[in-house]
C-alpha cells in the first residue's frame, strides 16, 4: 500500500488541475516533445510533472525518463549527491539530486544519456528537483531508482 499512495495522488494531481502548458521559466524549455521517452506511462510521468510545477506542489511522487542535458559536479556538502539535468520528452528540464551516499552513483554519466527515474518531486522556480532516488535504509520513505543503460541504481 505505501507505494500505491503516491502514484495514487500523483493521479489525483491530474485529475485536479488538468494538463495546461508549463509557464515560461528560464531552465523550462518549450521545446516539441521529444523522442527520448515513448508510451502512455512516461507520457503519464511528464504531465503529472508538469503539473506539480504548474501548481508550485512538492512531495510528489513521480516516474519518467529523459536525456541527460547536463551533468553537474557532485554535491559534497552535507549528504553528497550527484546531480545532473535530464530533459524530458516534454522539453521541461528537472534537476536530478541521487544522494551517493546511499546508493551507488552512475558511472561514466554523459551527456547525451538516457535516465530513467522514480523519486520525489520538488518544486522550484528552475523547474523542479526529484530526488528519493535511493533506497530508505529506515523504511520510512518510499524506495525510488534511477535506471541507466540496463541498470537500476538505488
Amino acid at each position: 500500500m505505501r507505494k500505491i499512495a503516491p502514484i495514487i495522488a500523483a493521479v489525483t494531481v491530474l485529475a485536479l488541475y488538468g494538463l495546461d502548458n508549463l509557464r515560461d521559466d528560464s531552465t523550462v524549455s518549450q521545446a516539441p516533445a521529444q523522442a527520448s521517452q515513448t508510451g502512455s506511462a512516461a507520457v503519464a510521468g511528464d504531465r503529472a510533472i508538469q503539473v506539480a510545477y504548474e501548481n508550485r506542489q512538492s512531495d510528489v511522487q513521480v516516474e519518467g525518463a529523459g536525456r541527460v542535458v547536463k551533468v553537474l559536479p557532485d554535491d559534497n556538502k552535507g549528504s553528497r549527491h550527484q546531480k545532473f539535468i535530464l530533459e524530458l520528452a516534454s522539453g521541461q528540464t528537472i534537476l536530478i539530486a541521487h544522494n551517493i551516499d546511499l546508493a551507488p552513483r552512475i558511472p561514466d554519466l554523459r551527456e547525451g544519456d538516457s535516465v530513467s527515474f522514480y523519486g520525489e518531486y520538488e518544486w522550484n522556480e528552475r523547474g523542479g528537483v526529484v530526488h528519493w532516488t535511493h533506497h530508505d535504509p529506515q523504511g520510512r520513505h518510499v524506495d525510488g531508482w534511477l535506471k541507466h543503460d540496463g541498470k537500476t541504481f538505488q
